[in-house]
Formats: structure tokens, C-alpha cells, sequence
């Protein structure tokens, strides 16, 4: 049990999180989050046969579009989607007649009629947010443009009804208009067999190409976090528990010769005024330059021991940081900046007379002791 009490005292955990600056890196989210539900309704051109034959009014339709999906990262998702409505075009056949000629194209030599069916198309995508797959994700950003590309099943409701594997493409732009909802103009088309429209016509395939304008709610949790790093360090505390305890001993030392001068005892008083405080040693996090507790508590027990010593007697501030982590630059400032803060503690706190210090910095450094970078994030103050 001894043992145990004594290694706990000795060893420290640190745990730091750091938030990247990188656009390109976010926190991985849960699979509840950044789901939304898209409508919007437009018009619809089909591509069939006779397109030649028919003025360009003739192949326009309302279209309606919903989607359910979800983001899986800021550049990458996922949607179920049902677009179409109806379709328009002509027919030669009599297949979904409306009993209106084409005008034009009527009578013997065309038999053109125009033509008219209900279909639905439910499609699963993949969608490619191409800004924040090339600009690195941004919350505030106004327009997103998310190309997709999926397969699905098509349907023509009115008889002779049939069913078609479809190949789908589209291109969606979002605009934000809070965090929770978008407006959007999405451009879609779809590729499926000559057959689609019950009037096999030769063709290689069918198609259609549809404009929709429509809101997006993107439910809670929505957003994506910044990108972190966990820096957990394990070290051991015996290198400053032995300095405190030297710094401990001064003091008693001191106190010892400070009662041998009111008794009258002048060598003891020499010894007195010619005490010297151990070297101290306070360490600072990564990238920092304010005192922790802890070092504030050594601090004031070397001020302690430095005003009862010699009061010509000059410490030596000197900063450090670790050559490990940062550039040049800023490990100079570092140092800097963390000799300060003791130089002001001590002063300033504790009452140690100006003339005694001097501040030093010696910006990044090797591993100064046990190879353990902590102990370089430093300042040491020391007597000459």
C-alpha cells in the first residue's frame, strides 16, 4: 500500500486536445446526425420518340422529386429519391394517346399523336459535395454544388404499364438559408431502355432531363466538429519533488540561521546572509506560457528562501521550450514569454526584490532531462 501511495504521488498523467486548423479534417459523426429531406417540383423534358416531329412545348411536364439521405462526411453522401410525375411526347401506336394530333403530323403518312403517362422513379445516389471536397469544409459557406450519380427502378403507372432498371445523374445547388435549411435548384436526368414508353421505336434507349426548384431540412445533430488530437504524456514527478525538497531544506536551513542571529551567534549570521536558493525548475504546457498551480507554489517557496538570503545575490530567469513541437520563431517567443511570467510572479507576487533577477530565454531546445520533452517546456532559475 506504501508503495502504491508513493508511485501515485510520483507519476502524472497530462492529457491536452488540440483543434486542428485543417479545413480537410473534421470529427467523424454518429450515424443519427447530418440526416436531411429534400422536395421540390419543376418541369420535365422527355427524351423519346418522334422527338423531331413534336415542337419543344409538346415534350415539357411538371415534375416532383422528395429525398431522404444522409452525409456521411462533409463531401460524401448517400439519398433515396423519388422524381417524376408525368412524361410527355407523341406516339405513332395509339401507347398513351392523348387523341390530340401533333400539329402538323396528322393524317395519313404520320398517324402523330400526342402522348401522355404517369411514371415514378425511386433511385438511390450517391452524392459528391465538390466544395467541400476541394475548399476543405466551411460552416459558413453560402452555395454548395453536389453532383450524384445512382441506379433505380422506373415505373409507368398507366397501362400498358412496365418496369425499367434507370441509370441517374444529377447536379444539386444549395443555398443556405440558416443552419437548418437550404433552397435548392437541382438539375437530374434519368437513361432507361427505347421500351419505357410501351413504343419500341429502334431507339437505343430513353430519357429525361428535369429542372426542380425546392427547400432541404437538414435535421439535429447537423454540422460537422472541428478535427482534434488527444496528447495524453506520462511522466514521472521525482526530478521536481527532489528540487522541492532542496528548496524545502533552504528554507529550513534559514529559519535555523536566522534563530542562531537573535541569539548572537555572528558566523552563523555570515552563513545567513551568503545562503543561496537552489536551482528551480517549473515546467509549462505545450505551446503556453501561464503558470500552472504547481509552479506558483515552488515559486513562492524559492521567493521565500531568496529574500531571507543574500539580498545582493542575483538569480538568473531562463526560459525554454521544447525544439520538438513548433518552428524557431515561435519557441523564442515561448521562452520568452514563460521567463517573463515567472520574472512578474516572483516580483510581483511574492515580493522578490527587482535588482535580484534577470530574465534569460534560450527558445527550443533538446530533451533536457530524462528525455522527456515536458521537462524542456521550462524555466529554471538559479543564483550566480
Amino acid at each position: 500500500m506504501a508503495f502504491s501511495s508513493a508511485l501515485a504521488q510520483n507519476v502524472t498523467t497530462e492529457e491536452k486536445v488540440e483543434y486542428s486548423n485543417d479545413k480537410y479534417r473534421v470529427e467523424t459523426n454518429r450515424f443519427r446526425s447530418n440526416w436531411f429531406v429534400r422536395v421540390g417540383a419543376g418541369g420535365l423534358f422527355y427524351f423519346g420518340d418522334h422527338d423531331k416531329q413534336c415542337n419543344f412545348g409538346d415534350h415539357i411536364a411538371p415534375a416532383f422529386d422528395v429525398a431522404v439521405g444522409k452525409w456521411f462526411t462533409p463531401g460524401i453522401g448517400v439519398q433515396l429519391m423519388y422524381s417524376g410525375l408525368q412524361a410527355r411526347g407523341a406516339t405513332q401506336m395509339g401507347i398513351h394517346d392523348e387523341g390530340v394530333e401533333v400539329p402538323g403530323k396528322g393524317g395519313h403518312g404520320y398517324w402523330l399523336n400526342k402522348q401522355k403517362f404517369n411514371f415514378g422513379n425511386v433511385h438511390a445516389d450517391v452524392l459528391f459535395n465538390l466544395n467541400n471536397l476541394i475548399c476543405g469544409y466551411s460552416e459558413s459557406r453560402i452555395w454548395n454544388i453536389s453532383p450524384y450519380v445512382g441506379v433505380g427502378y422506373g415505373r409507368v403507372y398507366d397501362s400498358p404499364k412496365t418496369n425499367e432498371v434507370t441509370a441517374n445523374l444529377g447536379v444539386l445547388n444549395s443555398f443556405s438559408v440558416c443552419p437548418f435549411l437550404d433552397v435548392n435548384l437541382d438539375v437530374h436526368g434519368f437513361f432507361v431502355n427505347d421500351a419505357f414508353d410501351g413504343e419500341p421505336g429502334g431507339r437505343t434507349g430513353e430519357g429525361a432531363l428535369s429542372v426542380s426548384v425546392g427547400l432541404t431540412y437538414k435535421f439535429a445533430p447537423r454540422g460537422w466538429g472541428r478535427g482534434k488530437t488527444l496528447e495524453r504524456t506520462i511522466y514521472n514527478n521525482e526530478a521536481i519533488n527532489e528540487m522541492r525538497r532542496q528548496l524545502e531544506a533552504a528554507t529550513a536551513e534559514n529559519e535555523r540561521l536566522k534563530d542562531a542571529l537573535a541569539k548572537g551567534d555572528t558566523k552563523a549570521g555570515e552563513a545567513s546572509v551568503k545562503q543561496i536558493a537552489a536551482a528551480n525548475l517549473v515546467v509549462f504546457q505545450i505551446n503556453e506560457s501561464k503558470l500552472s498551480n504547481e509552479g506558483r507554489v515552488n515559486l513562492g517557496i524559492l521567493a521565500e528562501v531568496m529574500k531571507q538570503g543574500d539580498p545582493n545575490m542575483v538569480y538568473t530567469v531562463t526560459g525554454y521550450a521544447d525544439r520538438g513541437t513548433g518552428d524557431a520563431a515561435t519557441n523564442e517567443r515561448l521562452s520568452r514569454e514563460r521567463a517573463e511570467a515567472v520574472y512578474e510572479c516572483l516580483t510581483k507576487e511574492f515580493g522578490v526584490p527587482a535588482k535580484m533577477l534577470r530574465i534569460d530565454y534560450k527558445g527550443g531546445v533538446e530533451n533536457m532531462y530524462y528525455d522527456d520533452p515536458r521537462l524542456s517546456r521550462a524555466v529554471i532559475t538559479k543564483g550566480e
